[in-house]
């Protein structure tokens, strides 16, 4: 970013074509002598610079000088002089009688100056106080850009600029003009003023940003002010009555620049001269000081869903956790983030940077729980909640949930804390629910059976697609119990499709006879119920005929689908072969073991009761009871009805195929 330097800035530079102060002046000087006969008798020093003047003019206009030329004739103005040396050679130049030239970038600077020197009505009529107030507020004050300029080159003025009024001046000025831009009472504008109410619901994009507010340049001028002057505008805009949708949209611009935008220096491509403001933006302190002042600006209420978008405040929130704001500020930032969680995208979401240290254990992943925490908590008493938004959150969570499992350092039963955050009657759809155990599996290849079952225990196969089904039962990751568990699933669902195309056809067909015959050929057509006989159903034909393409064209799918997962099934058959094989090897071992021990008969009694009790408990051929919880005899004979099952799969796909038209 290219920087103005100190030495080079001049408080009363200006772009307008102006002769040589310095020349004008010394002509002055030289003339004033040669009419009135009186030689130059009075030195002053501005800083590093020496001025041959003579005393009377300066006594006649100047106050201060009336009071430091009484018995010296040397003065040196002190360091904190407005305006410096240009300045006070402008000033000079008005005081023998030259008509100064006076525009928006030095009319602070001079007025400031002559009020340092006293240069007020009480020493001479139309001094230049006076002149300078009159061109200030009938000229500078009436338009946006003069006001602009004029209130730029106050920064580098204070305190005097402060205490004389032309900051606020200019601060009023340009809110009642930006209120003016918003009415348009003259219909100059083609286009509405641009709201934030359309992205409200997007995801935080600081490019987008950038776009939108390049279509407004009144704006663009605001967020380009210091930020001390900005958020004085701000209030005045609010004072003079502009609606909140106007002015919120300011407050997120600045942010967007000052702080979000990494491309600060290419943001503004257009504006006006660098101040030093953008000097002081490359220190942490200041920035922290802006966010800081950005957070209070902003509306903390319900009216902010609709005017904000949510993934502002998470980027503001994630600049707080950078900078270590205060921690009342951080629980503002949460507690808005949260009633509007459900507006939120998933790239909204505080992720933890990868390389540092472990997500787990990451302020990013801590902050984001107790956000979800305190949504589920205040949504625990409140009857009128749609589910709608807490199916939205659970889903934002579960796809969240899928980034942050890539971390190797997450242990399973904190990754099963993270998953249990959420109630499970929020979640209507287990899709990301199962990318996100999905990731998990894959980062942690060595996790034992037990503990893969510990974390598939959440995922309910009847909340997930057919697509997903299949793509579980082709998944080497998932333990066997869940894919068992899909297999079920899937059956059931191609017997339902089955089902329906069968209903269809004979609904179908009944239509058409009934469209054939007469209702004298039909007696039962209208003595039966709806219910009781298809064939008298009122929709027409052209409806079952579209529902008969559907379904066909679904179990197509399914065939295809079916061996796509065939290789899959082949291969749990050998895996369920070997099962049984070893699990008869240990019945065995096991019935050498017990002949070889004595026993007495009530013990055995005992262990037939026991048996007894536990087939009874868990009858074979159960699909969801855990083949690690019953003995070996149970678990032979439970392996062996699962062959058997996945033989009739089988059958049923080759029959599915032969009949295949």
């Amino acid at each position: 970013m290219e920087v103005v330097s100190p030495k080079d800035y001049s408080i009363t530079s200006s772009p307008f074509s102006s002769p040589n102060i310095g020349v004008l002046l010394k002509i002055k000087v030289i003339t004033w002598s040669q009419e009135t006969g009186l030689p130059v008798s009075t030195r002053v020093r501005v800083k590093d610079k020496m001025f041959n003047l003579h005393k009377f003019p300066l006594t006649s206009k100047s106050g201060y000088f009336k009071k430091r030329l009484n018995d010296t004739n040397e003065v040196e103005l002190p360091q904190t002089f407005p305006g410096g040396p240009e300045t006070f050679e402008m000033i000079a130049l008005f005081i023998y009688g030259s008509s100064t030239l006076i525009d928006p970038f030095n009319v602070a600077a001079l007025r400031c100056a002559a009020e340092f020197l006293e240069m007020t009505e009480d020493y001479c009529s139309s001094n230049l106080c006076e002149r300078f107030d009159l061109y200030l507020n009938q000229v500078v004050l009436q338009n946006w850009d003069d006001t602009l300029i004029a209130l730029r080159r106050c920064k580098m003025l204070l305190p005097w600029s402060e205490d004389l009024l032309i900051v606020s001046r200019c601060i009023e000025s340009l809110a009642f003009m930006a209120c003016m831009e918003i009415l348009d009472p003259e219909r100059r504008r083609d286009t509405p003023v641009i709201t934030l109410e359309e992205l409200a619901s997007q995801a935080w994009s600081c490019e987008i940003m950038k776009d939108i507010v390049s279509q407004e340049l009144w704006m663009k001028d605001l967020i380009a002010l210091p930020f001390d002057f900005f958020k004085r505008v701000v209030g005045s805009l609010r004072r003079q009555g502009m609606k909140e949708k106007y002015v919120s949209p300011i407050i997120v611009f600045y942010a967007n620049k000052w702080l979000l935008y990494k491309k600060t220096h290419q943001f503004c491509e257009s504006s006006c001269e660098k101040t030093w403001e953008d000097v002081d933006m490359n220190s942490k302190a200041r920035t922290s000081e802006i966010l800081q002042g950005i957070v209070d600006l902003l509306p903390m209420s319900d009216k902010a869903s609709k005017v904000i978008p949510v993934g502002f405040y998470f980027a503001l929130l994630s600049k707080s956790l950078e900078f270590g704001l205060r921690s009342d500020t951080k629980a503002m930032l949460q507690n808005q983030i949260t009633s509007l969680l459900h507006f939120a995208q998933v790239d909204d979401f505080l992720i933890p940077e990868s390389g540092k240290d472990s997500m787990s254990s990451s302020m990013e992943l801590g902050t984001m729980e107790s956000i979800i925490l305190a949504y589920v908590a205040s949504n625990a008493y409140v009857n009128h909640t749609p589910e709608a938004s807490n199916y939205r959150v659970a889903e934002l969570w579960d796809a969240y949930l899928s980034k942050v499992a890539v971390d190797q350092d997450m242990g399973p039963k904190r990754f099963m804390e993270l998953i249990e955050k959420v109630p499970p009657s929020y979640r209507q759809n287990h899709y990301q629910l199962y990318r996100a155990i999905n990731n998990f599996l894959k980062i942690h290849p060595g996790m034992s059976q037990d503990e893969k079952g510990a974390v598939c225990k959440h995922l309910d196969c009847q909340k997930l697609s057919q697509e997903a089904c299949i793509e579980a039962v082709q998944n080497e990751m998932m333990p066997l119990r869940l894919i068992v568990q899909a297999l079920f699933v899937q059956q059931i669902n191609t017997h339902k499709a089955f089902k329906d195309c069968s209903d269809s056809f004979r609904y179908a067909n009944c239509g058409e006879l009934s469209g054939s015959l007469s209702s004298s050929k039909c007696p039962y057509s209208t003595s039966q119920n709806l219910g009781e006989s298809p064939c008298t159903d009122s929709r027409p034909l052209s409806f079952f005929l579209k529902k008969k393409d559907i379904l066909m064209q679904n179990s197509e799918y399914s065939t295809a689908e079916y061996e796509s997962t065939s290789f899959r099934i082949q291969n749990l058959e050998q895996e369920l072969m070997s099962l049984k094989k070893s699990l008869q090897l240990q019945n065995n071992v096991t019935q050498s073991e017990a002949g070889k021990l004595i026993k007495t008969e009530k013990m055995k009694q005992c262990g037939l009761e026991t048996r007894s009790i536990s087939k009874r408990r868990n009858p074979i051929g159960q699909a969801t009871c855990c083949m690690s919880s019953v003995n070996f005899a149970s678990q032979r004979k439970y392996a062996s009805r699962l062959l058997k099952i996945f033989r009739r799969i089988t059958l049923f796909g080759s029959r599915k195929l032969k009949r295949k038209p």
